[in-house]
């Protein structure tokens, strides 16, 4: 009997060893993904990844990631973006390679005050806002809330309405389970939840997906990630939606398993000046599952004149 205990603890010693994911080295991470140490800035009390290309006097967008991920998911787009709009991207606290949120607030008022303060310190009163999953609720948010900062609005299936976990006004019920990602988090459970994302099995690349793991590993980022959902509370969205005055893109994949293309629906009922750009065989993913498909449309949104 005492035999079979030990080989069960050894056994359990070993399985917790294997699955144990400790953070990686900033500094280590910094090298690999920071393209220059200028693109760490300072914006109120926090610090955030930045990177800002293509001319400095054209119209500019802000590109606003998902749940989960980094300004490194918008690359294909913005290497196209940037060669006739200045393109800011930025990491949202404790995404990336912005570290956790200095006072642990992951609000969306607390991202759109970031945002705002960006923008100032950029010296842009008026952007256009492409978000994407919960980037999309943080820009359709803002672009309610302080419509003349808003030029125009690209949505790429975003989040805002209630769903399993998520009610109105109350905060997001996130299982007990989760919280073992801060310690327990290897890369083929990563690619399990990933995948779902993309309608086409093989879209997930190497890269990419080693890209999401190691910076998901940034010290503090897993607690950021479940303080982010756990504060998570949605608001009714069609009062706020009514109040959007920018033009606004519908993008979003008919194969959507994360946030059902049903949802674009809900959307064009609550925004007036609004158009849909439905992609056939694609997720949640659009910009890395298959950059092209929908990008010739949003760039001709993004550079046309309003009224056009």
């Amino acid at each position: 009997m005492k035999t079979a205990f030990v080989i069960v603890v050894l056994l359990l010693a070993v399985a917790l060893w294997t699955l144990w994911t400790p953070d990686l080295d900033r500094a280590t991470l910094e090298r690999q993904y920071l393209q220059s140490p200028g693109d760490m800035v300072q914006v109120l009390d926090q610090r955030l990844h930045v990177r800002d290309s293509g001319p400095k006097d054209a119209p500019a967008v802000l590109l606003i990631h998902g749940f989960g991920a980094s300004l490194h998911t918008w690359e294909p787009w913005a290497q196209t973006l940037s060669k006739d709009l200045r393109v800011l991207r930025l990491d949202l606290p404790g995404s990336g390679l912005s570290p956790p949120d200095a006072g642990n607030d992951y609000s969306d008022a607390r991202s759109i005050a970031l945002i705002e303060a960006l923008l100032d310190a950029r010296g842009l009163q008026k952007v256009s806002l492409l978000g994407h999953s919960i980037g999309g609720r943080i820009a359709w948010t803002f672009a309610a809330t302080a419509p003349g900062r808003v030029d125009k609005l690209v949505l790429l299936a975003p989040d805002g309405f209630a769903s399993s976990g998520f009610e109105y006004g109350k905060p997001a019920q996130v299982p007990a389970g989760m919280g073992l990602m801060r310690w327990i988090a290897p890369r083929w459970l990563l690619r399990m939840n990933l995948a779902p994302g993309y309608f086409s099995p093989t879209a997930l690349s190497q890269e990419n997906l080693s890209r999401y793991h190691d910076l998901m590993r940034a010290p503090g980022a897993r607690a950021a990630m479940l303080a982010r959902w756990q504060q998570t509370i949605l608001r009714e969205p069609q009062p706020l939606l009514q109040k959007i005055s920018a033009p606004t893109l519908l993008v979003w994949g008919r194969q959507d398993a994360m946030i059902p293309f049903s949802n674009a629906a809900d959307y064009q009922q609550g925004i007036a000046h609004h158009s849909l750009l439905a992609l056939d065989n694609m997720g949640h993913l659009a910009m890395e599952e298959n950059p092209q498909q929908a990008l010739p449309g949003v760039l001709q949104f993004l550079t046309e004149k309003n009224g056009e």
